[in-house]
């Protein structure tokens, strides 16, 4: 709801609203979820792109790539990621949060632009580094912008609904490839990323989307200076940011290598491309079910509960696809129950993490989470390292061993946290 100008409470006019707030219009929360959503697809699509068309990276010589360089070069995204995330976090809560949004945005549509540019495997990891500073910290805004839309009693499903976009990405990533690829190549399925990245850019810009008493709250010196890290690591903050990275990073080692590694491990199993590619799509499909279906049992139930749940079922995906030979049908569902599982624990930590820390906080507490989840960008390091040497199912137990941990830590996290719907922590200045 918009501030009017003069408050009738204080009977003095209030200072006069920044330009920007007059000529653009205050997003309802619908409009700004689904604008964050549609911002989080093109994240998505950044992130998974690479993975999709590692066959053909490795099949063009001019790139100079091996399975192992290509794993060092997806991780490059994830380093990125990992400054990306944390540097946005603290800065949105201190500055605002679109405006970091829009650099972000900006900043991801050009690596995806180099990428598809690049003329040697050293560019294209340059490349990879730029869309990942972009994307960590684009992923971190949009997730404390929408949170901060949200009412008590939806904050799973308003998380869940936006970082279902990232599969969504996926399966877009993973649609054009089966069409483009083929014919094409590689090197459109970037380009054609950054020209949505900058038509998302201007619908971004066109709304204002943190509501007003976010903005308000800063404004008053709400955030004192070094206020946010505080409130992070102090007390029992202490406790759960060490957790919560905990589950984070093994969780995402398993996701951001299946990401990676998923096409050229089953291309090496001599499935076809387009099989292959119809593999990724299964992962990215149990990702948005995945993230949608779990978005009322986590307001119900809590998101650590359900999330121990979901990291379950990535276990057992990947222990199917170890014994159950090449069935077809059992590869599919375990496939699917990999990307039920990988992103939609993902989502259930952030939604523990924003329900744990006070709304001052609460982007510098998600990029915490979020930037230490880079780490695991080893996995698709390791992944191509071990396709190389021990094949595709050393690829498949690698990630099944980083699973089975974040399972382990995610129950902790669970018992020590209690319940997420606690009252968040106080903000110790």
């Amino acid at each position: 709801m918009a501030v009017p100008a003069r408050s009738p409470l204080a009977g003095a006019p209030a200072p006069a609203p920044p330009r920007e707030r007059r000529t653009r219009p205050e997003a309802g929360t619908a409009v700004a979820v689904l604008i964050c959503t549609v911002v989080t697809i093109m994240e998505g699509y950044s992130l998974i792109v690479y993975g999709s068309v590692v066959p053909l990276l490795l099949a063009d010589g001019s790139l100079g790539l091996t399975p192992a360089s290509a794993g060092v070069v997806g991780s490059l995204v994830y380093v990125g990621m990992f400054f990306g995330a944390f540097g946005a976090g603290v800065l949105g809560d201190r500055i605002g949060r679109q405006p970091v949004l829009l650099v972000c945005i900006t900043v991801f549509g050009a690596g995806l632009l180099a990428a598809g540019s690049a003329g040697s495997g050293s560019g294209l990891g340059i490349a990879r580094l730029v869309s990942g500073l972009g994307v960590g910290g684009a992923v971190v805004t949009a997730l404390a912008i929408a949170r901060g839309h949200a009412p008590a009693h939806r904050v799973g499903l308003v998380v869940n609904v936006t970082m279902a976009g990232i599969p969504i990405g996926g399966t877009l990533a993973a649609l054009l490839g089966i069409g483009i690829m083929p014919a094409f190549g590689w090197r459109p399925m970037f380009q054609f990323g950054a020209v949505l990245t900058l038509v998302i850019l201007v619908v971004a810009a066109a709304f204002r989307l943190e509501p007003r008493r976010t903005a308000a709250g800063r404004e008053s010196g709400d955030h004192r200076r070094g206020s946010t890290l505080r409130a992070v690591f102090s007390g029992r903050g202490v406790l759960f940011a060490v957790l919560a990275a905990a589950v984070a990073i093994p969780n995402m080692f398993t996701w951001f290598g299946l990401n990676v590694w998923l096409v050229g491990t089953m291309s090496a199993l001599q499935y076809p491309l387009t099989s292959a590619l119809a593999f990724s799509l299964t992962l990215t499909a149990g990702a948005i079910i995945g993230s949608l279906g779990t978005a009322g049992w986590a307001d119900r139930w809590g998101p650590l509960k359900v999330g121990a749940v979901t990291a379950a079922a990535t276990v057992v995906g990947l222990a199917g696809v170890l014994v159950g030979g090449r069935s077809l049908p059992v590869l599919y569902a375990c496939i699917f129950l990999m990307g039920v599982g990988g992103h939609s624990t993902a989502n259930l930590v952030n939604a523990a993490v924003s329900n744990l820390f006070p709304a001052s906080a609460r982007g510098t507490a998600m990029g915490w989470t979020n930037g230490m989840s880079y780490f695991g960008a080893l996995g698709p390091v390791l992944g191509g390292t071990v396709l190389a040497g021990s094949g595709p199912y050393g690829v498949f137990a690698l990630y099944g061993a980083s699973a089975l941990l974040a399972l382990v830590v995610i129950t902790v996290f669970a018992r020590a946290a209690g319940s997420a719907a606690r009252p968040p922590l106080p903000v110790t200045h």
